[in-house]
């Protein structure tokens, strides 16, 4: 009886750090991405009725060039980006329909042309305890 309520309850915190998880919707996987120039990245958390509290958002860009892209749970990269995360709701009817935030980043004029990789690591507070949910994301790119 013990561990059915201790799978119950692993699974509840589960579901719940899940439903607070965030999207990367721009740039999409696989988009050429010019360096020297400013990139916009679209962090969507879609709606939940959980209570959650936003902490910080961190983006990375890592070059994948002399071998595979290591996880962004290891390693994020360059840090393009460290701070508040604060997604709203914006123009109704408007994709993406979910609030979200834009951050514009600058890929450095030396960065190495080809394969790099865009990490995403998001911090939220979730529930009345609160808990804290670390999430990391990442998106394929080419750097021309």
């Amino acid at each position: 009886m013990m561990n059915l309520l201790k799978i119950v309850v692993l699974f509840f915190f589960t579901t719940v750090a899940f439903a607070q998880g965030v999207v990367i919707n721009y740039p999409q996987n696989g988009a050429s991405v010019p360096a020297g120039h400013d990139l916009t990245v679209q962090v969507v958390r879609p709606d939940t009725l959980t209570g959650s509290q936003e902490v910080a958002v961190v983006i990375g860009l890592e070059s994948c060039t002399s071998q595979s892209c290591p996880s962004p749970v290891d390693v994020m990269g360059d840090i393009l980006y460290n701070g508040p995360y604060n997604p709203q709701f914006q123009q109704p009817n408007l994709p993406p329909f979910q609030p979200y935030q834009n951050f514009s980043v600058a890929i450095p004029a030396s960065w190495t042309k080809g394969a790099a990789q865009l990490n995403v690591a998001h911090f939220t507070l979730i529930g009345a305890g609160p808990f804290p949910d670390l999430e990391t994301l990442k998106v394929l790119l080419t750097i021309v």
